[in-house]
Formats: C-alpha cells, structure tokens, sequence
C-alpha cells in the first residue's frame, strides 16, 4: 500500500514496481477492510500517469495488505519499527524518487512477511 501527498511520486514508484513483477490493484482510492483492500467502484486497474494521461493495466482485487509505504520523506538510516495506524500494518517511511526505491520496497515486503529475515531497523 502507497500512502502520501498529491505529487509525492506514488504512481512513478508503482511504474517502476509494476517492472518488478508487481501487480496494481488501483490508483488514488482503495477500500481497506480487515486488511483487505479492493479498488473503489470504478477505480479497478487505472493509473493515472503524469504526461501520459489514465491508462488501464491489469489488476488484482481483492488483496491482502502485509506493507504501508509512505513516500514523501527521506526515511532514517536505521528506522524503529513502526505501524501504519489505517490497517495496522508494518509501515516503511521512503523518498520514493530515490533511484533503489523499488528495490527498497521489494525488499522491506520480503522482510515484513517474514521471507527475508532483519537484523535492525523498521521490521526488527
């Protein structure tokens, strides 16, 4: 889940994740239910890309949530864990126009839903 303010970078990030494998559930709204999220009516598989308009791409809906990632701030170098207060969930603070920051994202996924194991920092 991308949180953060208007023109932070959210759906550039989604593009570069999206070539990472990932795929979109929806862009600007999502209804979040029991940990659940599903697009808004509407909404399904959209994104709206800056200079190139609203295009839509595949999609899965509904989706469980495992990771909050709130784009809009540099991020510590060696965070204390957190919780997004929305869906309780781990939560990763990040410059999302920082060249590595889907690689950061993959990564922080694996180590939220225990694939990759941490020794300190925002899920230890």
């Amino acid at each position: 889940m991308l949180v953060g303010p208007a023109g932070v970078g959210k759906s550039d990030l989604v593009l570069r994740l999206l070539d990472r494998g990932f795929v979109l559930v929806a862009d600007d709204r999502v209804e979040i239910a029991d940990g659940v999220a599903r697009p808004a009516e509407g909404l399904a598989g959209l994104l709206e890309v800056r200079g190139l308009g609203i295009v839509r791409l595949p999609h899965v809906a509904p989706v469980r949530l495992a990771l909050a990632v709130e784009l809009g701030m540099q991020g510590e170098r060696l965070p204390a864990p957190a919780r997004w207060q929305y869906a309780d969930l781990p939560l990763l603070r990040l410059d999302g126009a920082r060249p590595s920051a889907a690689g950061v994202v993959a990564l922080a996924l694996d180590c939220a839903t225990g694939r990759v194991g941490q020794v300190a920092g925002a899920f230890a």
